[in-house]
């Protein structure tokens, strides 16, 4: 057996131990998404495999430590189970769903905010002189390492002991953010954090996209504020987030419809010129293709599940 696999392996054995923990955090609490005392730190749960999430991902560690998960972005698919990990370092239009969950063994995840000043204050101490290179994708699914668990481990152990987190907490994540600039997608990582880096550039335009993705669309203009030609832009963006900045807008436009006609009580019209569409058909078809259905069963549905 090779080391690679023997270290995987013992992660899988790491990963039954937070299992344990998560599942004693999440038991009382149900499915979904659930925040913990510890800021950036959330589980989630998960026993049904028919739910798909859809949302804009801020950059994230995400670590499945029970079933398995399958993650979308644009037309591409990807799965991770127990030991593996998911980092988001642009913020990006994700769906996912356990693909591997029942009640007597849910999905669970460990997931943590990442934070860029403090991955820029590690990378200063650690290799500073990193020169530029071309973009990576924003996003990367990788086997964890042992480290990494024991790191996960001992972050949600402190919710047994609240008066250690204020003082603790902040020290563990700052290993498991090393712990990440040491992996196998260090260069990915650090780009997060590079000043000047393809990505950080990239990054900098999509909160441009996330504020004012109601407006039409001029590639020049986010090509000029990422300082590069259109072209050279058009490149990087679509290497970071797997798509166009035009296939951006528009999920971007469907996730908020999608959103206004679940809180607000809206129809499809209203949702539709609210986000920048002038036709509803059009609107009407791309949703579809999205969501799986048009708006009004779409959103009967998720108001009935």
């Amino acid at each position: 057996m090779t080391i690679e696999t023997l270290s995987h392996q013992t992660a899988i054995t790491k990963c039954e131990e937070l299992a344990a923990l998560v599942a004693r955090h999440t038991d009382s609490k149900g499915n979904g998404f659930h925040t913990t005392a510890i800021d950036p730190l959330a589980f989630t749960r998960e026993c049904d495999t028919s739910k798909a999430i859809h949302s804009v991902s801020e950059p994230i560690l995400g670590i499945v430590v029970q079933g398995k998960k399958e993650v979308l972005l644009n037309d591409e698919s990807y799965w991770y189970g127990v030991a593996q990990y998911l980092v988001v370092s642009v913020d990006l239009p994700l769906s996912g769903c356990a693909i591997k969950a029942t009640p007597d063994q849910p999905y669970l995840g460990f997931k943590l905010k990442l934070d860029s000043a403090q991955l820029c204050d590690i990378i200063a101490q650690t290799n500073p002189d990193i020169g530029q290179k071309e973009s990576v994708r924003g996003w990367f699914i990788s086997d964890a390492d042992p480290s990494l668990i024991d790191c996960a481990i001992r972050l949600t152990k402190l919710l047994d002991t609240p008066q250690d987190i204020p003082f603790l907490a902040p020290i563990i994540i700052r290993e498991i953010y090393y712990r990440l600039l040491m992996g196998e997608q260090s260069e990915a990582v650090r780009q997060i954090a590079t000043s000047g880096s393809n990505m950080q550039r990239i990054a900098l335009v999509i909160k441009r996209l996330k504020s004012d993705f109601a407006k039409p669309l001029r590639v020049e203009d986010l090509a000029e504020q990422a300082n590069m030609s259109p072209s050279s832009f058009h490149r990087h963006f679509k290497a970071v987030t797997s798509m166009s900045p035009l296939q951006y807008q528009k999920q971007l436009r469907l996730l908020t419809a999608r959103q206004i006609m679940l809180a607000e009580n809206a129809d499809a019209t209203q949702a539709a010129y609210q986000v920048g569409y002038e036709s509803t058909s059009q609107f009407s078809r791309e949703y579809a293709r999205m969501f799986g259905a048009p708006p009004i069963r779409n959103i009967q549905r998720l108001r009935t599940a």
